[in-house]
Formats: structure tokens, C-alpha cells, sequence
């Protein structure tokens, strides 16, 4: 788009939506990455999907995802970084209020994640922690994306192997680790806090990462929630049946 100022025209940039590529331009996938995520990292990212529910935020105005990649620097369009959990509040559940995300590309969605939660092996510790040098001409490590690039406000580690949980918040454009108390992290412009939780999930009994509510109770699942409802209506009869025992009358 340009306007003419004399007889010299005048050439108006367009706005990064328009001029950068979107997500249908950009790979979803790099099948040269080797190896295959371990059924830890398929199971943690989907209890922290399930019980992510920020009470000021209806369920259509967050977005979470796992190993989606995750673009941040419209200077060079085809870097990313693939986070194993991360949440974004204010944006639509879904990409233009209708499909599914194949990627998420902050220039095109105009915000960058709340939170990321990134599982540390031994082979991308130094990746996840910002401990390894950056190469000329190559991309950033995800610390330096997270804290310098797309200044994520929360960035939490979990180690499985050593059950290292280690919590990080943006502080004067730097990442500060953060006092684990109670039950874990509070995070109050999610009014969520993230722990670390032992018990059974998907017939494993183990330290998972899960939420809680300002009541410090962890945010059942949804079988767990069924449960609960089932075991309340079971309770409620009894006491029903009783109370009509107790005056004297049959039950058939």
C-alpha cells in the first residue's frame, strides 16, 4: 500500500499479520528430530492440560498445548522452540474462534505464553536451563527465548529422575527462582498454584505436576470429578434412606 506525496510514492509497511508468515506457512513438525517423546512426557503435559482451569478465565479464552511448536522471533520466521507444556491466557480456545492450532505464532496470535513447563533429561538440561553458548547464526537456547524474546512471566523444570522441581519468575526482565511453598507455586493472575502431587495417575503412582485451587486441593481430573459426583449422590441416598427408616417407613 503506498500514497503519493508529490510524485514520489510513499510505501506504508504492513503490519506483521500480514507481511510474515502465518501458521499454515510455517512446518508443525521436523521429521529430521530424532527420537520420540517417552510416555512420561506424553502423560504429565495431558494431568497439567486436564487440571489447568483458571476460575477468571472461561474455557474458551485459554489456549494450552504440548510439544506444538512455538514461534517467537519474526526476524526469522522458521525459528522455534517446542515446549513440552505451556498455557496462554486471553486468547480464543481456537485458531480464528473455529479450527485447531498447528502451530502457535506469537506475531500472528499478538501474545506469548503465561507459563511453560519444560521436562528436563539429561540430553536438554542444558538446553531447558540456558547453560549451553549460542552458535553464530543459529537459534537461541529456550531460556534465552523465554526470558529475552518472549519475556514469559512463569518458566518451571521438572527433572523426573532427581524430582527436581525448580520455579523461575520474570523479574526485572530476568528470570529469579522462585520459593516453593505449601503445595508449590502460587500464581495469582491464573489463581492457580503448581506442585508437585504423589499419587496414581493413569494406573501409575508416582511425583506428578498438577494444580491447585486457593483452597490448596488439587484440581480433580475428570474421572476423578465423576467419582466425586457419584460418591455424593451414593452418599445422599443412604442418608435419604435412612431418614426414612428413622420416621418408620418401608423401603422397597
Amino acid at each position: 500500500m503506498y500514497q503519493n506525496q508529490g510524485n514520489r510514492p510513499i510505501y506504508e509497511p504492513l503490519p506483521p499479520q500480514e507481511a510474515l508468515p502465518t501458521m499454515y506457512d510455517l512446518p508443525s513438525e521436523n521429521p529430521e528430530e530424532p527420537g520420540l517423546p517417552d510416555e512420561f512426557h506424553l502423560l504429565q503435559p495431558e494431568l497439567l492440560r486436564i487440571t489447568f482451569r483458571p476460575p477468571t478465565y472461561p474455557d474458551d479464552n485459554f489456549f494450552t498445548a504440548s510439544d506444538l511448536n512455538l514461534y517467537y522471533d519474526p526476524r526469522h520466521p522458521q525459528w522455534y522452540k517446542r515446549p513440552d507444556w505451556f498455557a496462554v491466557l486471553g486468547v480464543p480456545r481456537f485458531y480464528d474462534d473455529s479450527g485447531l492450532r498447528l502451530s502457535f505464532v506469537t506475531w500472528q496470535e499478538g501474545n506469548a505464553p503465561f507459563i511453560v513447563v519444560e521436562l528436563i533429561s539429561p540430553g536438554t538440561e542444558n538446553e531447558d536451563l540456558g547453560n549451553n553458548l549460542r552458535e553464530i547464526n543459529k537459534p537461541p537456547n529456550k531460556w534465552t527465548v523465554y526470558e529475552q524474546m518472549l519475556r514469559i512471566p512463569y518458566y518451571f523444570v521438572y527433572n523426573r529422575y532427581t524430582n527436581q522441581f525448580q520455579c523461575f519468575g520474570l523479574v526485572m526482565n530476568r528470570y529469579q527462582p522462585l520459593p516453593i511453598e505449601g503445595l508449590g507455586v502460587w500464581l495469582e493472575e491464573a489463581g492457580l498454584g503448581l506442585g508437585l502431587w504423589q499419587g496414581e495417575y493413569q494406573g501409575i503412582n508416582r511425583l506428578w505436576l498438577r494444580w491447585y485451587d486457593q483452597n490448596h486441593e488439587w484440581l480433580p481430573t475428570p474421572e476423578e470429578l465423576q467419582k466425586q459426583r457419584a460418591d455424593t449422590a451414593e452418599s445422599e441416598l443412604a442418608r435419604l434412606k435412612q431418614l426414612l427408616l428413622d420416621r418408620g417407613l418401608e423401603i422397597s
